[in-house]
């Protein structure tokens, strides 16, 4: 491997440089980032958690580009997002997969309409190819069997499967998962958790999720980011979360995680 190539498999694959981000609100503006800079290993699953209006789901349209920031850098791949327009700014998104909360399938389509629709959309394919990728996508999630039913027809853990089949359609790089269990029960989350672990070690994507499913998620994560009132913590573990000496990281630590066996 030349030392070009192996300096891009081991940068980040995401960076944001004193990124801000605000809005306006009936007391002023309410800023969500202030100033933060933070990195995204690639191949690795980085969790971005925080109370509700913290931002989560804010550093994932930033991410790709649906959001711009007040100011700072956001680059994917060495590319300033803030600075692409119209078809670069597509090409890059090609890079992501996303799984929206409550998967977002389509009621119409069934499961392979839905499975099928990113590669309709985005590249010139054959139908005999567009059966032959969908049918092994779905062969992998264990969804064969299942491809003529409606989304009515599946249950919760069932549409998860089917919106993480969609978004791999493309061969992504980075796969964004805003809040990717809510509405399951504790079984079903444990089972869709295990499901992305073993995809992702099977594909080798990078993973983002956004979840407040706090602390089951973080067993997932090579690298947690907190967001609270405009600032971020980052932390290489759940342990180093509750080794930290900060006044708002100990309330978090004793509202979620005081009481889990598992980072005792």
């Amino acid at each position: 491997m030349n030392q070009t190539k192996a300096a891009v498999e081991t940068e980040p694959v995401v960076r944001f440089r004193g990124v801000t981000k605000s809005f306006a609100g009936p007391k002023g503006r309410n800023v969500v980032l202030d100033n933060v800079s933070f990195d995204v290993p690639r191949g690795k699953t980085t969790v971005i958690a925080g109370g509700s209006g913290q931002g989560k789901s804010v550093t994932l349209k930033l991410i790709l580009g649906l959001m711009a920031p007040d100011s700072g850098q956001i680059l994917v791949d060495g590319q300033d997002v803030t600075r692409l327009r119209s078809s670069a700014l597509r090409m890059m998104r090609t890079k992501f997969g996303v799984l929206f909360q409550g998967a977002a399938l389509f009621d119409s389509l069934t499961v392979f309409e839905n499975v099928a629709l990113p590669l309709r959309e985005r590249l010139r394919l054959d139908a005999d190819e567009i059966e032959k990728r969908v049918m092994a996508t779905l062969d992998q999630l264990e969804l064969v069997g299942h491809e003529g039913k409606f989304p009515a027809q599946l249950s919760g853990g069932m549409k998860k499967r089917v919106g993480l089949a969609r978004a791999l359609q493309l061969d992504p790089e980075i796969v964004l998962f805003d809040e990717p269990t809510t509405g399951l029960d504790p079984v079903m989350t444990s089972d869709i958790y295990d499901l992305f672990s073993r995809t992702q070690d099977r594909i080798g994507f990078t993973s983002i999720i956004v979840s407040h499913d706090i602390p089951k998620v973080f067993e997932l994560a090579d690298q947690i980011v907190l967001l609270n009132n405009g600032e971020i913590d980052v932390f290489a573990s759940p342990e180093d979360i509750q080794q930290s000496t900060k006044p708002h990281i100990r309330e978090f630590v004793e509202k979620t995680m005081v009481n889990c066996d598992e980072f005792s």
